[in-house]
């Protein structure tokens, strides 16, 4: 059996979406198109706004949606058409619905026929701060009207030599519904029954449906690619090499060639294990890069880092926990079962609160208050060594209120459509990028996500240390309350920090956080030692714990704190990160 290697790093990754990260426009339109609704540009991630990001403690820019995707604009002086509406979202399309996977998405660009070289610019800006780019890459699907324009001239179109009549063949890149028409699905987009769309033999669906009549919720716009997996009987033809693994390795050798310094996988779950580990191996023969999966099946966790993947999203364990704790009643203490379930993984694990799938956390259809989130964004950011990651306005507010187009009010701020961020705009307002434009409210938030980022990269007990749960210690029938309450300790050499967070949205909590002996013992506390006496008049095993951003102080006896703990008050969504 492979052995787990994990690759810690100090990383705060900023997903930024260029569409909307730059867009300035504040006179927007429901539905509108770019003409009428603008769209961020590279040349709006400046050098301020990079000078900004770095200072607010970001290591890694994760830009998304800058593969050439399906869209309603179109630029037919460089060759490049709208797509069929009737299997587009929205006007500017999904991202993840690829058009060419060798090009960069002219939207993006001043000069849209200089796009790639414009791409290649930002590049070198964000290296030149010394931050490194991550892209999505999409290997599990891409978009029905697929054509390339920008590949190399030794790489064969997708589909270019597929049999489409038998629904499986290992060297086919698509799957099909060999003698059956594609049939969109009934949908508000497709008011206007003269629009017609032709396919024929029907593809698959993105997500796995081999029908040629998908449901409006399905990933209709997009083809599912074969890999070698006869979905029909189970079986796998992986040898020799499928056709579709030797132009996706060209594909991620491609934009390393180009400066990228890892990519985002998107649905990484959905293409096989062999692929991953024949791919990375080979990728990895000439580039160092750092590869995230997209993926929501703990079963497969291991798997996938013993498959080369340095980062695997922690949504359905420490993201879905927390927005139950929040939205559900869930108790804080089955926190503990998160890293339980880990099995070791814990440092492996991305953390967020905040990426372009899930609902800000300040919108009404999450949490509705930006500060009143911070405990689970706390928690998200100190728990492990692993990344942490925040999305472009997350930082500013952002609430995502009101429709904008296909994506309707759901509490995100839309990828299908061009939308634009208002809180966030206010930071970069005039070109400053310093939140000049702020409201106190917005300062505030800002200033804490900056210290929180910041205090992430420089305190070794967070990017280097131990973790300890202390919540074992700390039953309900003690002056402590699991149901809304969580603690634990992170510590390295004479770093060592006690972490207690209130996820109680509307009452503060009276603590005493006891902290057990083996603890002290795994932090090197004893009492014998009074190199931490911090004045000549306190008793020798008296303490001082100091709290990180406050500088709030409360004492404590170290020879009584496993049986009689730190006495604190926690206000009402509110945490406390005392160094010991």
């Amino acid at each position: 059996m492979q052995l787990i290697v994990i690759k810690t790093c100090n990383m705060n990754i900023y997903q930024l979406f260029v569409r909307t990260f730059g867009n300035k426009n504040t006179d927007v339109v429901f539905d509108g198109d770019k003409s009428q609704n603008g769209c961020g540009t590279f040349s709006d991630i400046n050098d301020k706004a990079l000078d900004a990001l770095k200072k607010m403690g970001i290591t890694h820019i994760w830009l998304t949606g800058v593969i050439r995707h399906s869209s309603m604009s179109s630029y037919p002086e460089l060759g490049i058409k709208s797509t069929n509406p009737l299997i587009t979202k929205g006007k500017a399309g999904s991202p993840y619905s690829i058009m060419d996977y060798y090009d960069i998405d002219p939207d993006l660009a001043t000069n849209p026929s200089n796009r790639m070289e414009e791409f290649e610019e930002l590049l070198y800006r964000i290296h030149e701060k010394g931050l490194n780019v991550i892209i999505d890459f999409v290997p599990n699907h891409l978009a029905r009207e697929y054509k390339s324009l920008n590949k190399p001239y030794d790489v064969e179109e997708f589909a270019e030599y597929d049999n489409t009549s038998v629904a499986f063949a290992r060297d086919n890149n698509f799957y099909y519904c060999p003698g059956q028409d594609f049939v969109v699905p009934k949908s508000e987009q497709n008011p206007d029954s003269s629009l017609i769309y032709k396919e024929s033999p029907a593809k698959a669906s993105g997500n796995n449906v081999f029908s040629p009549t998908p449901s409006v919720n399905d990933w209709y716009d997009a083809v599912k690619l074969n890999y070698g997996i006869d979905y029909q009987n189970g079986t796998r033809d992986f040898y020799p090499i499928p056709n579709t693994w030797y132009k996706m390795l060209s594909i991620m050798r491609y934009w390393c060639e180009r400066g990228v310094d890892g990519f985002r996988v998107d649905m990484a779950e959905m293409v096989p294990l062999e692929f991953w580990r024949w791919s990375i191996n080979m990728l990895r023969e000439s580039f160092d890069v750092i590869m995230i999966a997209e993926i929501y099946q703990p079963h497969l966790y291991k798997d996938y880092v013993n498959a080369g993947f340095d980062f695997l999203y922690d949504k359905v364990g420490l993201y879905n926990t927390l927005e139950n704790i929040y939205r559900h009643g869930q108790r804080a203490e089955t926190i503990t079962e998160v890293w339980n379930c880990l099995a070791g993984l814990g440092d492996a694990m991305l953390r967020f609160m905040e990426n372009h799938d899930e609902p800000r956390l300040a919108s009404k259809h999450f949490i509705g208050d930006a500060f009143k989130a911070l405990p689970a964004v706390v928690m998200s950011a100190l728990m492990n060594r692993g990344p942490f990651m925040i999305y472009n306005g997350q930082e500013s507010g952002e609430d995502a209120e009101g429709a904008t187009g296909f994506s309707g009010d759901d509490g995100r701020t839309s990828i299908f459509d061009y939308a634009v961020m208002p809180r966030h705009q206010k930071w970069m307002a005039k070109g400053k990028f310093d939140g000049s434009d702020f409201n106190e409210e917005q300062k505030k938030l800002h200033d804490f996500y900056s210290k929180l980022l910041n205090f992430r990269l420089e305190n070794k007990a967070i990017n280097k240390g131990a973790f300890y749960d202390l919540m074992w210690v700390n039953p309900w029938y003690s002056h402590f309350d699991p149901q809304y309450v969580y603690a634990f300790l992170r510590y390295h050499d004479e770093d060592r920090l006690l972490v207690v967070i209130n996820f109680n949205m509307n009452e503060s909590r009276y603590c005493q956080v006891k902290i057990s002996e083996d603890a002290l013992d795994y932090m090197r506390m004893k009492s014998t030692d009074d190199s931490q006496q911090t004045t000549d008049d306190v008793q020798p095993t008296m303490r001082v714990a100091e709290e990180v951003f406050t500088g709030e102080k409360v004492e404590y006896n170290l020879d009584e704190v496993s049986s009689k703990g730190i006495e604190m008050t926690i206000e009402a969504a509110g945490f406390k990160i005392f160094k010991l």
